[in-house]
C-alpha cells in the first residue's frame, strides 16, 4: 500500500515503500531500450528536420512511436493502449526528453492530449478516439491556456453554448500556446457552458469555425509546433463534452498534474544528454597541458550535474509508483517534480554550457539548444511561482501541519522545523494566509527540499551504493543550507522582537547537522564519472 500524500513531511519514511530506479523490472527495462533505441537511431539523426519544423518528420516519427506501442502506454488495452504503469510512462517520457522538442510533441501526443479522453471521455469518445492516437493516426494537442487568464485557467474567456437542438456545442473565442497546434487532428480545449461553467471538450481541426493561427517564433523548442487555436463559432457535437459540466477543472488539473510529474522525468532525460555533453568536453579539451576536466573547479560542475539529476531521478520514480490514474492524493508531490526537476534541469544546462566556454555560447555545439529549450519547462503546466503557492496552500488546506513531525536525524529536526514555521504563520495570518504568496513559497521550498533529501537518503539506504551515499550526503549537507535560509526568510518576515530570535535559534537547533567535507565528495563523484562516461548518457 502506498503512503498517503504528504506523508514524507510528518513521519519517517519505510524504505521498503520506496521505489527507486534499481527497482525497475525486466519489463521496465525492456520498454526503457526500446525508446532509447528509437530516440537514438531514428529522432536523433533526424534533429535537424525537426529543428526546421518539418512537420512531416515529427508526424512520422509520432506514428513510428504508435508502431512500437510507445503512444499508449497509459491507456487500457482495449481501446488500443498498453495499459502500463506510471513507472513506465516516466521512463518513456525520459528517454523522449533527449530530443526536447520531439519530447515536447511526444507528450503532447501520449500525455496530456490523450489522458483526458482515457478519464474523463464517454464509451463512445474513447472508441472513436484513441485507437487511433495510438497509432499516432490522430494528433492531439492539449488547449487551456488564454492570452488573458494566464495563469487563472479557470477564469477563461473561451464560450461554448449548446445549440436548441441540443445537438451541438458552438464554442467562440482563442487559445494560445498549443503544442502540436500546427498538425493537430484534435483539441483538448476547455469553455464556459453559458458564460460560467467551466468544462471540457474534444475539438477536432476539421470542425467547422475551428483554425489556428501563425506559428510563434519562440526562444527554444524551435522543433515543435506552437500556436493560437481559434474557435469561430465552432461547431462541436454534443457528445465531445469530457466529463460533467461545470467540472472541467477535475479535466484541466488532473492532466495537468501528470504532466507536472513528467517535466521531473523531462529534467533527468535532458538533464543526462546536457550533462554526457560537457563530460565529453571537458575530457577532450585541454588547457595548461592538460584536460580540464581534471581541474577541481570542473569537476566541482560535472558533480554538482551529476548529484542533481541523480536526486531529481530518485524523487521522479519514487512519486511515480506511488501515482495512479490521475488521483490528486499526490498533487504535492507532482507539483514538486515539476518546480524541482525544471530549476536542476536549468542549473545543469546551464554549467554544461559554462563548461564550454565561449563555444557553448555558439550554435557550433548542441549545448546552447539545451539551454535555450529548457527555459520553458519553468513556465508551462503552471509557472513555477503557481505551483510554489499551489504547494503551500494544499499543505495547508490537508491540514499537513496538524500532526505533528516525527523521525529522528537531519530529516526529523528539518520537519519539526518546517512545522514550527507553518504553525507560525498560520498564527500570523489566521485569515489571508492563502494570500500570502511569499511565506507560501518559502514553505513550499522548504517542503520540497525535505521530499528531495528524503528521497535521495532512501535511495542510498535501499542500494548501499558508495557512490550513492556520497551523493545523498553531499546532495544533503548543501539542501539544508538552502532549507535555513528559506525558513529564516519566513520567520523574519513573520515575528518582530524577542519573539523572531526565539524563532530564529530554533530553527538553527532544528537544522543543525554535521559538516561534510563535500570538496572531496564531488571529486570523487568527478573522478567515477570520468571513469565511467557513460553511466552520465
Amino acid at each position: 500500500m502506498s503512503p498517503r500524500g504528504c506523508s514524507f513531511l510528518i513521519e519517517a519514511t519505510d524504505l521498503a515503500q520506496v521505489f527507486t530506479p534499481e527497482d525497475l523490472t525486466e519489463e521496465h527495462r525492456m520498454i526503457r531500450d526500446l525508446a532509447h533505441q528509437f530516440v537514438a537511431e531514428e529522432v536523433v539523426p533526424r534533429q535537424e528536420s525537426i529543428e526546421h519544423q518539418e512537420w512531416d518528420t515529427t508526424i512520422a516519427l509520432l506514428r513510428r512511436c504508435g508502431e512500437l506501442g510507445l503512444l499508449g502506454i497509459e491507456v487500457p488495452e482495449e481501446y488500443g493502449g498498453e495499459n502500463l504503469d506510471k513507472v513506465s510512462a516516466m521512463i518513456v517520457t525520459e528517454e523522449m526528453a533527449r530530443v526536447a522538442s520531439f519530447g515536447v510533441s511526444f507528450g503532447g501526443q501520449a500525455g496530456i492530449g490523450a489522458v483526458p479522453i482515457v478519464y474523463f471521455g464517454s464509451e463512445e469518445l474513447k472508441k472513436q478516439y484513441l485507437p487511433a492516437i495510438c497509432k499516432g493516426e490522430k494528433i492531439t494537442a492539449y488547449a487551456l491556456s488564454e492570452a488573458g487568464s494566464a495563469s487563472d485557467a479557470l477564469a477563461a474567456r473561451t464560450t461554448a453554448t449548446l445549440t436548441p437542438d441540443g445537438l451541438q456545442w458552438v464554442l467562440r473565442g482563442e487559445k494560445m500556446w498549443i503544442t502540436n497546434a500546427a498538425f493537430a487532428d484534435l483539441f483538448i480545449t476547455f469553455a464556459q457552458v453559458d458564460g460560467r461553467s467551466f468544462s471540457g471538450f474534444v475539438v477536432e481541426k476539421n470542425h467547422p469555425g475551428v483554425s489556428t493561427g501563425a506559428e510563434e517564433r519562440k526562444m527554444g523548442l524551435k522543433g515543435s509546433s506552437t500556436r493560437a487555436l481559434l474557435l469561430d463559432e465552432a461547431k462541436v457535437p454534443a457528445g465531445n463534452l469530457l466529463g460533467e459540466i461545470g467540472k472541467g477543472h477535475r479535466v484541466a488539473f488532473g492532466t495537468l498534474n501528470t504532466g507536472r510529474a513528467k517535466l521531473g522525468a523531462t529534467a533527468v532525460g535532458a538533464g543526462r544528454v546536457a550533462l554526457h555533453e560537457a563530460l565529453g568536453y571537458a575530457r577532450q579539451r585541454t588547457a595548461f597541458g592538460r584536460p580540464i576536466a581534471t581541474f577541481g573547479a570542473m569537476q566541482h560542475k560535472l558533480a554538482e550535474m551529476a548529484i542533481r539529476i541523480w536526486t531529481v531521478e530518485s524523487m521522479v520514480y519514487r512519486t511515480a509508483n506511488m501515482l495512479h490514474g490521475i488521483d490528486p492524493e499526490y498533487a504535492v508531490e507532482s507539483s514538486i517534480l515539476k518546480v524541482f526537476g525544471t530549476e536542476a534541469l536549468d542549473y545543469v544546462v546551464d554549467e554544461a554550457l559554462q563548461v564550454f566556454g565561449g563555444y557553448g555560447f555558439t550554435s557550433e555545439y548542441p549545448v546552447e539548444r539545451y539551454y535555450r529549450d529548457a527555459r520553458v519547462n519553468r513556465i508551462f503546466e503552471g509557472t513555477n511561482e503557481i505551483n510554489r503557492i499551489l504547494i503551500g496552500r494544499t499543505l495547508f488546506k490537508r491540514s499537513v501541519f496538524d500532526t505533528a513531525a516525527s523521525s529522528a536525524g537531519v530529516l526529523g529536526g528539518a520537519r519539526q522545523a518546517l512545522e514550527m514555521t507553518a504553525h507560525l504563520a498560520a498564527e500570523r495570518y489566521p485569515d489571508t494566509l492563502p494570500e500570502q504568496q511569499e511565506i507560501l513559497m518559502h514553505l513550499a521550498d522548504m517542503a520540497m527540499e525535505i521530499y528531495a533529501m528524503d528521497s535521495a537518503l532512501a535511495r542510498a539506504g535501499r542500494s548501499g551504493n558508495t557512490m550513492h551515499w556520497t551523493m545523498a550526503d553531499t546532495f544533503v549537507n548543501d539542501s539544508m543550507q538552502r532549507f535555513r535560509w528559506s525558513g529564516m526568510q519566513s520567520i523574519s518576515a513573520m515575528a518582530e522582537g524577542d519573539k523572531r530570535h526565539t524563532h530564529l535559534r530554533q530553527l538553527d537547533t532544528l537544522c543543525a547537522h554535521d559538516s561534510l567535507d563535500t570538496v572531496r565528495n564531488r571529486r570523487q563523484v568527478a573522478e567515477a564519472l570520468l571513469d565511467n562516461p557513460d553511466s552520465a548518457s
